[in-house]
C-alpha cells in the first residue's frame, strides 16, 4: 500500500495564550488537489507554515512521505514546495535569474540547474519569457513564476496559499489549469477561503474553522454535506398555494413564475414520489421536477456554527 505523503497527527500550536489550531489530524495521498478551506483567521495559515517547516508546533507530529518533519527538518523540505500568499518575487532579476538562484537554494545539483530552470520554465508555460525583467510580467505571468520556484526541486508535495487571489477572471482560469496539470504527478494542497474556488479544482476538502478540523472528506461529500429542504416543479396546469400546502411534507409553496414553483419540505422521505404522485391524481400536468442542493455558503456556515 502506498505511503501517504502528508500525514498531521493531533497537530496544535499556541501563540502566547492562544491556540491557533488544536488537535487537528488528517492525511493526504501521493497524487491530487486537496482543498484547505477555512475563513480568515481559522488557522489555514499556521497549519501550512507548520506543514512547510516554517513553523514548529507546540504539539503533535507532521510527517512527510514518512519522515518527521520536525526531526529531520532538511530531508523533509527537500520534498516541499511552497508558494505564499504573496511569492516570493525579486523583480530585478530575469525569470532565468530567479529560477536559477531558487534552484541553487533548494539544493538542486550545480549541473542539474540549467535542466531544472528549463524544465520548470516549460511546465508553468514562461518559456518564452526567460530574459523578461519579472517586474516587467503580467499578474498572471509572475504567479505562474511564482509556481515554478516551487516545483524547481521537482517536490512531492507542492502548497499553494491563495494562488489566484488578485489575479483576473482568464488569469484565474489559466493558473487552475496550470494547478492541474502538475497535480496529475504529485499532491497538491490548495489553500483558500473562497468556496467556489474548491468546488472547481479540488477532488478532496479539509476545513478548518476555529482551529478545529471541522471537515475531511471528497468535495461531493461536502456537496451534499446538508440534506436538501427543497425542490423545484414545473407544471403546466398548476393548483393554487393552498392545494400544494395540503400536500403531505410540503411547508411553503413560492411561485417563482406562473408554471415554476419552489417547494420547502419538512421531510425528505418520498417526497418527490408522493408529489409527482398527487399532481398525477389532480392533473397538474407536472412536466419536471428537482431537489435542490444546499449552497455551498450554507454549508460552511453550518460547518462553522459546529466549531464554535
Amino acid at each position: 500500500m502506498q505511503q501517504n505523503i502528508v500525514s498531521v497527527q493531533q497537530l496544535s500550536h499556541r501563540y502566547s495564550k492562544s491556540w491557533a489550531i488544536r488537535d487537528i489530524s488528517f492525511d493526504i495521498s501521493q497524487h491530487g488537489i486537496v482543498g484547505l478551506l477555512g475563513s480568515n483567521g481559522a488557522g489555514k495559515s499556521t497549519t501550512m507554515n507548520i506543514l512547510c517547516g516554517v513553523l514548529n508546533q507546540t504539539e503533535g507530529k507532521v510527517y512527510i512521505n514518512g519522515i518527521d518533519l520536525r526531526e529531520n527538518p532538511r530531508e523533509a523540505k527537500r520534498l516541499i514546495g511552497f508558494l505564499p500568499q504573496n511569492p516570493p518575487l525579486h523583480f530585478d532579476l530575469t525569470v532565468d535569474e530567479y529560477l536559477a538562484h531558487c534552484a541553487v537554494l533548494r539544493l538542486v545539483e550545480k549541473d542539474q540547474v540549467k535542466a531544472a530552470v528549463e524544465a520548470a520554465k516549460e511546465r508553468c508555460g514562461i518559456a518564452h519569457f526567460s530574459n523578461r525583467l519579472i517586474r516587467n510580467l503580467s499578474g498572471g505571468y509572475r504567479q505562474r513564476v511564482g509556481i515554478a520556484q516551487a516545483i524547481i526541486h521537482r517536490p512531492k508535495l507542492v502548497v499553494l496559499d491563495e494562488p489566484t487571489n488578485g489575479l483576473d477572471p482568464n488569469q484565474i482560469i489559466e493558473v487552475r489549469s496550470l494547478i492541474k496539470e502538475i497535480a496529475a504527478d504529485r499532491a497538491v494542497i490548495f489553500s483558500t477561503h473562497i468556496l467556489s474556488e474548491v468546488q472547481v479544482i479540488c477532488k478532496d476538502i479539509k476545513m478548518i474553522e476555529g482551529g478545529r478540523m471541522v471537515f475531511a472528506n471528497t468535495m461531493d461529500a461536502f456537496n451534499n454535506y446538508i440534506a436538501p429542504s427543497s425542490m423545484l416543479a414545473h407544471m403546466e396546469n398548476p393548483p393554487e398555494e393552498a392545494e400544494l400546502l395540503a400536500v403531505p411534507g410540503i411547508a411553503k409553496a413560492t411561485f417563482l413564475t406562473g408554471k415554476l414553483v419552489r417547494l420547502h419540505f419538512n421531510t425528505a422521505e418520498k417526497i418527490t414520489e408522493t408529489f409527482i404522485r398527487v399532481s398525477i391524481e389532480r392533473s397538474w400536468r407536472l412536466t419536471e421536477i428537482s431537489l435542490e442542493k444546499s449552497s455551498l455558503d450554507e454549508i460552511f456556515a453550518q460547518l462553522s456554527q459546529k466549531a464554535s
